[in-house]
């Protein structure tokens, strides 16, 4: 429990230690944020009249205990580029940014790790160095590029599925998982790579533990003591490596929303950065900030739960 309590606590510490960053970067720093979105060619009286309804002419320690406050309670303040709240416009948009990154982390799970275990399982011979191969070009190749690429073969070529856009989840599921499909593969594939390649160290390790040599000594077969005993050992650091992929996915997303037009996180805070919206952008980068570190406190429990070795380390 003690050690649950201070993970708890260093996910509390890093969560405010972000949101003070973020606002120090966007409110304190040189530069008017009034006169930015306003122009520079503004009249003087309405940058002064947004700098009032923005509360800048109220002390620092005042405007970020006020906006951290109205976090708590759910008010996120208003986007003058939508003209709408802010809690509305980023909800809108994660209907869009989190299946996509649910989608992506699913199709890299199902190519990476029987990618990973068949080039341990064959290791040094051909279809090791066939993964290897292709991990390495996985990790080279830019999203946005593939995107272009996948673009070009699949929609524009063969027609199969759309090249950009979103028709909204009331559209229906099999149109909106069809538009999410080329992005999902453009992200994934990165992440494909990256998992393969540790998905094979972690087996490669694991075999040659010595309860694996005992296993094959008392005359299970090479299969048997993979799908029994390495597996269940080799996935504990790819646990964690699937967490920190999760969170680089959702963070992750702005290239690739922007060449497909998906109406996500990503192109939000695009969109809100070139409309000098810093109301929007303040509030998504700490959501961002907050999902990542929440994934990695997640990360932390199950770690603890498949474990044992470290349960009975915490007592």
């Amino acid at each position: 429990m003690s050690y649950l309590l201070r993970r708890f606590a260093t996910f509390l510490g890093t969560l405010v230690a972000a949101s003070l960053v973020v606002f120090v970067v966007l409110d304190i720093l040189p530069g008017d944020a009034a006169q930015i979105i306003m122009g520079m060619e503004a009249p003087p009286e309405a940058v002064d009249a947004l700098r009032r309804k923005l509360g800048l002419d109220q002390p620092a320690v005042t405007r970020y205990f006020e906006w951290v406050g109205g976090l708590l309670t759910g008010d996120l303040g208003y986007s003058f580029t939508y003209q709408v709240g802010v809690e509305e416009l980023i909800g809108q948009r994660l209907e869009v940014t989190v299946p996509l990154a649910f989608l992506a982390m699913g199709f890299a799970v199902v190519i990476a790790i029987p990618l990973g275990v068949y080039a341990a399982s064959h290791h040094n011979r051909a279809g090791d160095y066939g993964m290897m191969m292709f991990s390495q070009v996985g990790i080279a190749i830019p999203s946005f590029w593939l995107a272009i690429l996948l673009t070009l073969f699949f929609a524009v070529r063969l027609g199969w599925l759309p090249a950009g856009g979103f028709p909204g989840w009331s559209a229906g599921i099999g149109p909106a998982v069809k538009a999410l499909l080329l992005p999902a593969i453009a992200l994934g594939t990165i992440q494909a790579a990256i998992l393969a390649r540790i998905m094979r160290s972690a087996v490669l390790d694991v075999y040659r533990e010595d309860f694996v040599r005992t296993a094959r000594a008392k005359g299970l077969s090479q299969s048997a003591t993979l799908w029994r005993h390495v597996l269940r050992n080799a996935m504990l650091p790819v646990t964690t490596i699937l967490g920190l992929e999760l969170a680089s996915l959702l963070v992750g997303t702005i290239v690739v929303e922007q060449v497909f037009f998906l109406p996500g996180i990503g192109r939000l805070v695009f969109q809100s950065v070139s409309q000098r919206d810093l109301i929007v952008v303040k509030d998504v980068v700490l959501l961002l900030s907050a999902l990542v570190i929440l994934i990695n406190f997640l990360v932390d429990l199950v770690y603890l739960a498949i474990d044992p070795r470290l349960r009975a380390s915490r007592g």
